[in-house]
């Protein structure tokens, strides 16, 4: 089976499991905004490598099916909250949970799927149960961590790039490595195993953010899922702003902190002025060898893994897919 076939495997594994767990209780404005966003769709990417790396180290998928849906869950609860906080109208092309029905509605519904999250790792025995669950809760107050630092870079003029990267690492990647390593742990590897799968996902999911960073401003509106610019016209200060300040010549800086300064009318001249000082300031040039470093970082931890070869291709396979994404 190649990697696509094997993605679209589990995914369709994952999603059944989903459905058999859904029913509407009462009351339902608490139950209706949950279903709806875990049935947004999205790529499923963490439930995926739960299933995906409990095989490859020789598990049972099935005994990884309500880990994957701890993450999943816990992630979709996650995007209803900073949905709040950004004021966000849409999410997947749809409207955001607390649009469609209120902001208490998003905040009650978005609690809940935190416990239920917690209440999915229950059906593991004691001392798998132990393991998932500090791994989980470290995971969760480091995505939240994650999520101030983003908030607090938005008043900040003095972001450094160890910092962003910091931020992007606890925002994003550490649940990517979580997904994979609670998958190791289902499947009873040594904890060598484990925490080099866990370092191969969070490096992978720093790649993954800073691709997205890119994506953002340079991928191609017809592939690109979200709106190409976004972070530009929000003035987000991304790898790519930070590393043009570093980078561009006194007018160009101050030019470029001009027009993160303003929200103008005409917001795609905005956007290809600031795309020119990425592109000369050297800062594109600075993204894609920062991707190309955490992705080679990611794939020198699979080398140390004690599975066999050709489940080793397959996580490198998975990652090269990755990061050749165009959406």
């Amino acid at each position: 089976m190649n990697h696509s076939e094997a993605i679209e495997r589990y995914r369709a594994l994952f999603l059944s499991h989903l459905e058999g767990k859904q029913t509407t209780k009462e009351p339902k404005n608490l139950y209706e905004p949950i279903e709806y966003i875990l049935g947004l769709g999205g790529k499923r990417m963490r439930p995926v490598l739960t299933l995906m790396t409990t095989e490859l180290f020789g598990g049972d998928w099935e005994m990884a099916l309500d880990a994957a849906l701890a993450i999943e869950v816990f992630h979709n609860f996650s995007l209803v909250h900073d949905d709040i906080m950004d004021d966000a109208p849409l999410r997947r092309g749809n409207t955001t949970v607390h649009e469609k029905w209120d902001v208490n509605t998003g905040i009650l519904s978005g609690d809940a799927m935190l416990i239920n999250a917690y209440q999915y790792l229950e059906s593991y025995p004691p001392k798998i149960f132990k393991q998932l669950i500090s791994l989980f809760s470290k995971t969760a107050i480091e995505v939240c961590e994650g999520q101030q630092y983003d908030v607090d870079f938005e008043t900040r003029d003095d972001v450094t790039i160890p910092e962003y990267l910091k931020m992007i690492e606890y925002k994003t990647a550490v649940l990517v490595a979580t997904a994979m390593k609670m998958g190791a742990i289902i499947a009873g590897a040594n904890s060598k195993d484990t925490h080099a799968i866990y370092d191969f996902g969070r490096n992978l999911g720093i790649a993954f953010q800073l691709q997205d960073d890119y994506l953002d401003a340079f991928g191609d509106p017809k592939t690109f899922g979200k709106q190409v610019g976004g972070d530009i016209m929000e003035n987000k200060k991304t790898f790519l702003y930070l590393k043009a300040l570093e980078f561009a010549p006194k007018e160009e800086r101050e030019g470029l902190q001009h027009l993160y300064s303003i929200q103008p009318s005409d917001a795609k001249t905005k956007v290809d002025n600031v795309k020119v000082i990425f592109q000369e300031s050297g800062a594109v040039a600075a993204a894609k060898s920062e991707i190309e470093t955490y992705t080679q970082k990611a794939f020198d931890t699979l080398k140390n893994l004690d599975i066999p070869k050709k489940n080793r291709e397959l996580l490198k396979q998975f990652g090269e897919n990755l990061m050749r994404r165009t959406v």
